[in-house]
């Protein structure tokens, strides 16, 4: 954390001068002395709540923007679930709007009950092939194959081989819940 707060200084001097202000005007509209304001730049003042409020609300950023981790570790390591017959590794960061896994389809494993849910869903298969019934329909996707489809249609996905089937699904938190934890 000393580290970050080393770089207040700097992302409070950058968002000034992004707003085209110089240290005198963003110190008369915000109620502090151009002095205190130049030294917090620099780095010879300590941030304070009470210094940094003002002048993120002037200059539209966020506390959260001058402490920031210069760059956060980009790497995904979450635990694989194993469900039902499936493999599931997460491949986006927990929270993340759009989920992203690859799925495992293990063989031997017979077509779930179609389900429906909220949501859109897109996925591409890897290797082996996967069963898909979507609605009325009853299809085998290989790989290479994609898929798109509205997850309020009633769908149910299993391996359609000998082999494991491995698949790259995209979909939003709907449909995280019901691949993830699903209807017991």
């Amino acid at each position: 954390m000393t580290g970050e707060l080393n770089l207040v200084g700097p992302r409070l001097r950058a968002a000034r001068r992004a707003h085209d202000l110089t240290l005198e005007e963003l110190a008369e509209r915000t109620g502090m002395s151009v002095s205190t304001l130049s030294r917090l730049e620099s780095g010879k003042r300590q941030a304070t709540l009470e210094l940094l409020v003002p002048l993120t609300r002037h200059l539209g950023i966020r506390l959260d923007d001058l402490v920031r981790a210069e760059t956060p570790d980009p790497r995904i390591r979450r635990a694989v679930i194993r469900r039902h017959g499936m493999v599931i590794a997460p491949l986006a960061s927990e929270g993340a709007p759009v989920h992203t896994d690859k799925i495992t389809y293990l063989p031997g494993r017979e077509m779930p009950e179609p389900r429906t849910h909220d949501g859109y869903e897109w996925l591409y298969v890897l290797s082996g092939k996967l069963r898909l019934r979507l609605g009325e329909q009853d299809l085998v996707l290989t790989r290479g194959e994609a898929a798109e489809f509205d997850t309020r249609t009633p769908h149910a996905m299993t391996c359609a081989g000998s082999r494991p089937t491995q698949v790259l699904s995209i979909f939003n938190e709907s449909g995280a819940r019901m691949h993830v934890h699903g209807a017991d």
